[in-house]
Order: structure tokens, then C-alpha cells, then sequence
């Protein structure tokens, strides 16, 4: 597991939100803390649940979320809310894959360990809250049926976590069972309209991009 830092890691609001990123199992799955007011969001835990949570030893999480089911997204969780005592939390459609997280998948990969059962099943509009910050659940089906992204507000303002729906110039596969190709182009489709220009996203794997920028250059959102 690497720790490295994405932009806008801290801002000079008097909060000095913050956001962490680890990078877990051997797809690189990017693992995001956001840090506001003491407490933390901890967004797709996919791997070395017990390792993040030792480097979040000096604030409370609050809230696990998972973008979506797959293991390289999920399979940290248990260890992570084991650790903390946080919340799990995921959209319904995709608990079930989640709870397979660490058996071998359809291409030929396994996870640390299963999910849990989720705490709290996440729908559209949905707000998850950290601190002063507010994320606000928009379901992205595509990736998978259950994907969501999650829009900041208040102090968090100006990013969002989107899995694996998009990725710079390019979105997530969708040949995996649950993968909907029509569906992806249509959540894409949505993204570009209703999420601000200026703001951050942060993906799921890679580094960020923001919005203005796949809309100039992502063939998938013209």
C-alpha cells in the first residue's frame, strides 16, 4: 500500500479539509480519507483494510462508502470498519457482489476479504456527511448496476469521487457481468450536464482530472 497525495489535498478554508489517498491492491485502486472537522469519509477501501486505518489513527471515521461491488474497491472494508467501528455503506444493487469480495472473481481475482452486510444501502440523493462536508449520492449505473458518485458540498465543495465511471479521456469496462454499455453512456451523459465545470474527480484508478477538461477532450462526453 503507497500513500501519495492528489491535488487539492488541502485548501485555507479554516477547516483545513483534507484529503488522503492510498493506493491499494494490485490494480493500484485509488483509496481516498477525506478529512473534515476531525472526521473522516473513507471512499473504496478496495484492499489493506487494517494498514489505512493506521494511518487515520489521528481522526474518527465515520462512514465507509463504496463507488461500487467490485473487490478491488471493497475488499478492505471489513478490516477497515472492524478497526474503526464505522459504518459500511453501498448502493443496493451492488451489496451482493460485494459480499464476494474475496472469492475469485470472473477474471480470475480475489480481494481480502468479503464485505460486510451494509450498514446503510446509499440511493440517488443520498447525502453522506463528513465534518462541513456533504457528499450527495448520483447512481451511475454502467460500471456496474449499483455504481454511484459521490458530489461534494459545503467544504468539500468542488470534487467528487467517481469510481470507475469515468476515467480521464476515456469510462470504466463494462463487458463484466452487470456491465452496461448504454447505461455507462447515459450516467456519463448525465455527469457532463449536471456536474459543475471546475470541479475535481477523482477516479478510482490514475490520477484526477475535472470536468471542464473531459469535456473538452473526452471523445465518451461529446
Amino acid at each position: 500500500m503507497a500513500e501519495k497525495c492528489v491535488p487539492g489535498e488541502k485548501d485555507d478554508r479554516p477547516e483545513c479539509d483534507e484529503l488522503r489517498c492510498f493506493a491499494v491492491t494490485p490494480l493500484q485502486t485509488n483509496c481516498y480519507a477525506y478529512v473534515s472537522a476531525g472526521e473522516c469519509l473513507v471512499v473504496d477501501p478496495g484492499g489493506s483494510g487494517e494498514a489505512v486505518a493506521g494511518h487515520l489513527g489521528d481522526v474518527r471515521v465515520t462512514c465507509v462508502v463504496a463507488t461500487h461491488g467490485h473487490g478491488d474497491h471493497v475488499g478492505g472494508a471489513a478490516a477497515l470498519c472492524r478497526a474503526t467501528g464505522a459504518p459500511f455503506a453501498i448502493h443496493a444493487a451492488d451489496a451482493a457482489l460485494a459480499a464476494r469480495a474475496g472469492q475469485m472473481s470472473e477474471v480470475g481475482r480475489s480481494y481480502d476479504e468479503d464485505a460486510p452486510a451494509p450498514d446503510r444501502t446509499l440511493a440517488e440523493g443520498d447525502v453522506v456527511s463528513v465534518g462541513a462536508a456533504t457528499f450527495t449520492v448520483m447512481e451511475t449505473p454502467g460500471h456496474t448496476p449499483g455504481g454511484i458518485v459521490l458530489v461534494g458540498g459545503g467544504s468539500a465543495e468542488g470534487i467528487a469521487f467517481v469510481g470507475d465511471t469515468l476515467f480521464p479521456g476515456s469510462h470504466g469496462r463494462t463487458d463484466l457481468t452487470g456491465g452496461d454499455e448504454r447505461a455507462i453512456m447515459a450516467s456519463l451523459r448525465r455527469m457532463a450536464r449536471e456536474i459543475a465545470p471546475e470541479t475535481t474527480l477523482l477516479c478510482g484508478h490514475g490520477p484526477s482530472t475535472t470536468m471542464a477538461r473531459e469535456l473538452a477532450t473526452n471523445p465518451f462526453l461529446r
